[in-house]
């Protein structure tokens, strides 16, 4: 009885944490709407992949894009609504403030790969991937340079 129980809850945890992964997809597998965004959307780039997934309990599509040699990620809403872009960008390439508030943010850690996080046409947050000796990390700021009170 104690191994039976063992196994269900172990394989309860799978079940949950298989779940909350991407799906893989092919363009075929899109439904129209999310297929027209995701046209559209990369028009002019190279596809990497398509992929699906439930994030606070809603369907996400999303379509992996190469542009001019860097990632570019866009979440779709299952009626085609662009619900997020994942952009990377150069550290360089970004307005001083936010340069410097990405800078502090990480500390003593080393800036690897910065993305802006777009919402609603609107840069909301730029991201950036640290490595502080082995440990890696991610910090956040608005586009204003100073932290967020929010994760986004």
């Amino acid at each position: 009885m104690k191994w039976t129980v063992t196994a269900l809850v172990l394989t309860c945890g799978l079940a949950a944490a298989a779940t909350a992964q991407d799906k893989k997809l092919t363009r075929s597998d899109l439904p129209p709407a999310v297929g027209k965004t995701a046209d559209a959307q990369s028009a002019g780039a190279t596809v990497r992949g398509y992929s699906s997934e439930v994030e606070d309990g809603r369907l996400e599509y999303e379509v992996s894009l190469t542009v001019n040699g860097h990632g570019k990620d866009v979440t779709i809403a299952p009626d085609g609504t662009v619900l997020e872009i994942e952009e990377e960008v150069t550290l360089a390439s970004l307005p001083a403030v936010v340069r410097e508030g990405l800078q502090q943010a990480a500390g003593s850690g080393k800036i690897g790969k910065v993305e802006s996080r777009t919402k609603n046409g609107a840069i909301v947050a730029y991201e950036a991937h640290v490595l502080t000796g082995t440990k890696r990390s991610e910090v956040q700021v608005g586009p204003d340079g100073k932290p967020l009170a929010h994760p986004e």
